[in-house]
């Protein structure tokens, strides 16, 4: 039987970037720490911070330092990075790749 905060093995190839299985983590748990990123993305808790510092350092998460730890926040308006996604934000992405409870909810245009 397998363990709770084990991952499923990760397939040979996914239609996410390592990037966005971090953005993921950080938009289902706000304070989640970079060694349950790795773990749960599947890649070394040195990725994982490296990955963080490219999306603090282009504006799609902003870190807070609370006490001891990290707080992150998404800027969800952000616009996908690629040619062919740029017409989509963030949001958009999240509210198709969060889980259950979790998902995040594109605000409406009035939000924006």
């Amino acid at each position: 039987m397998e363990d709770a905060d084990t991952p499923p093995p990760k397939p040979g190839w996914t239609f996410l970037t390592n990037h966005g299985h971090v953005l993921v983590c950080i938009a289902t748990d706000p304070e989640i720490r970079g060694r349950d990123i790795a773990a749960r993305v599947g890649i070394t808790e040195r990725a994982a911070q490296a990955i963080i510092a490219d999306l603090v350092a282009e504006g799609y998460v902003q870190r807070t330092r609370v006490g001891r730890r990290n707080h992150y926040r998404i800027a969800m308006e952000k616009k996908l990075r690629h040619p062919l996604e740029q017409s989509h934000r963030i949001d958009e992405l999240l509210t198709l790749a969060t889980p259950g409870p979790d998902r995040v909810r594109p605000r409406s245009a009035r939000e924006r």
